[in-house]
């Protein structure tokens, strides 16, 4: 049972070697766009595993799926998407969740 009222995207990126900073300068610039820009854009996050060095994980949770859809059209998003493939080892894991409802 799940609960519509938040949309979560949890994406994983392995960067090539060398290149975290300059694909986290992206993610960074896109998540600051993001919760400036975007008022269904709730929360975020730029994340680093520990004991990873080529792992990059973005958190974001938007108001529903239609905010995240809006995201993906957002004029900041294209120089992420685009700028960021060439840095990456290969496609991202991206996997959409919903709030769990407790069961009563």
């Amino acid at each position: 049972m799940s609960d519509t009222s938040q949309f979560v995207v949890i994406a994983e990126f392995s960067i090539k070697p060398g290149q975290v900073p300059a694909f986290l300068a992206l993610a960074h610039n896109d998540a600051n766009e993001s919760l400036a820009n975007e008022e269904g854009c709730l929360s975020f996050e730029v994340l680093t595993p520990e004991g990873s060095e080529d792992l990059v994980v973005l958190h974001e949770v938007y108001r529903d799926r239609a905010a995240f859809e809006h995201h993906m059209s957002m004029p900041h998003y294209a120089p992420f998407k685009e700028g960021g493939a060439p840095l990456l080892e290969g496609e991202p894991k991206v996997r959409f969740f919903y709030p769990a409802t407790r069961p009563s």
